[in-house]
């Protein structure tokens, strides 16, 4: 095989790598849209809403709440697979950038096993509602912990997104704006985060991370469609 040949081969097997973890990237943002549009639409209690109504959400939206954590169970693969793609992709440009995708793998791997635990304990609070005609001392904890799972998950996202993004644009993967979209994004994430205990408890602390949440799923569709591109 000739020279000409072979870094042919070589980029092509290089921009299908890029495709694969762009179309993952992609992939999420919109599993992970539609996850929380099918909870908005169907109402879903605050964390702060009186139990009562926590219970009756439940007992009467299940279909919504099987989407909700049947589509967790699919985004949580695809989390794993972009920030290992994406380690991967850094790795073979040369490794500028490959502290930072190492932090976002980290994290993502810790993100998913917080909310892994978030989507177990919400399936127990649907399974339960079925059955109580008013709230029980164990159901009231099981909301109790599915919120502090969350709130507990905003911090750790907010690194996986500084992470990735500036181990993107080390890389020379993305522009320089998305680098600004992950620091400021996942730095609101982060400041969500340290109020946690007040988050699980109905605070409105929550909303200053969802600027930060939805700027999540921009840099994801942006850098993917960057990817898929290359």
């Amino acid at each position: 095989m000739s020279a000409a040949a072979a870094t042919a081969e070589t980029n092509s097997t290089r921009g299908l790598r890029e495709r694969v973890v762009g179309a993952t990237a992609i992939a999420l943002a919109l599993s992970v849209a539609i996850q929380n549009a099918v909870v908005v639409v169907a109402g879903a209690p605050a964390f702060g809403d009186p139990i009562e109504r926590v219970l009756a959400f439940h007992a009467e939206n299940r279909v919504a709440v099987a989407i909700a954590v049947g589509l967790e169970a699919l985004n949580l693969p695809l989390l794993l697979g972009f920030v290992t793609g994406l380690h991967g992709l850094v790795k073979r440009r040369g490794g500028a950038g490959a502290d930072w995708s190492r932090l976002a793998l980290a994290a993502g791997a810790t993100f998913s096993a917080i909310f892994a635990l978030y989507a177990v304990l919400w399936i127990g609070v649907v399974l339960s509602a079925s059955e109580l005609a008013e709230p029980s001392p164990v159901f009231e904890l099981a909301w109790q912990l599915h919120a502090a799972a969350f709130a507990l998950a905003l911090p750790v996202l907010g690194t996986t997104f500084i992470g990735a993004a500036l181990a993107a644009h080390t890389s020379r993967l993305t522009p320089p704006w998305q680098r600004l979209l992950g620091v400021a994004g996942g730095g609101l994430l982060l400041a969500a985060g340290a109020a946690n205990l007040a988050i699980a408890d109905g605070s409105a602390l929550l909303y200053v991370g969802m600027p930060g949440y939805a700027a999540w799923l921009v840099w994801l569709l942006a850098a993917g469609v960057r990817l898929v591109r290359a």
